[in-house]
């Protein structure tokens, strides 16, 4: 009997996989725990159409990140910090700081485990962060850290 997986079951298969299972295994364990349903004509049209949908978003979200990193790619971010008498910052700038800056300045909302410092920046003057969205989308943001 073929079956539609409702979760990823160990040793059977992953969640929304068609597998070939026993009658017996299907009807007495796998529907009663609505761990799978029967892979009729209407569930697998069901399935398709929920596949699709997920690719459509995914796409929109990857052409989404594009957009974003083209624009990102074209500014500076200005972080005002104190910093000492030789240019050192108290403290440090870290990702945290960047996406909190980013999205009071220009409204983009980026998590901060995206962005990429190489380390905590400790100095005024100019810098880069790398912003990876996933999907082999990223781009460069450049920094600019002045005194305050």
């Amino acid at each position: 009997m073929k079956v539609i997986l409702l979760q990823d079951i160990k040793n059977v298969g992953k969640k929304e996989e068609i597998i070939n299972a026993n009658d017996g295994y299907a009807r007495n364990y796998l529907f009663p725990k609505k761990l799978a349903i029967e892979a009729t004509k209407d569930n697998l049209l069901k399935l398709q159409a929920k596949k699709t949908s997920e690719a459509n978003k995914k796409q929109a979200e990857i052409e989404e990140n594009k957009k974003i990193a083209a624009k990102i790619e074209k500014m500076t971010l200005i972080i005002r910090a104190k910093a000492g008498a030789n240019g050192k910052i108290f403290g440090g700038i870290t990702s945290k700081e960047v996406s909190e800056e980013l999205k009071k300045q220009f409204n983009i909302e980026i998590d901060r485990k995206k962005i990429n410092l190489k380390e905590t920046i400790k100095n005024l003057g100019e810098f880069s962060a790398e912003i990876k969205f996933g999907d082999g989308i990223n781009c460069k943001l450049t920094l600019n850290i002045q005194e305050e």
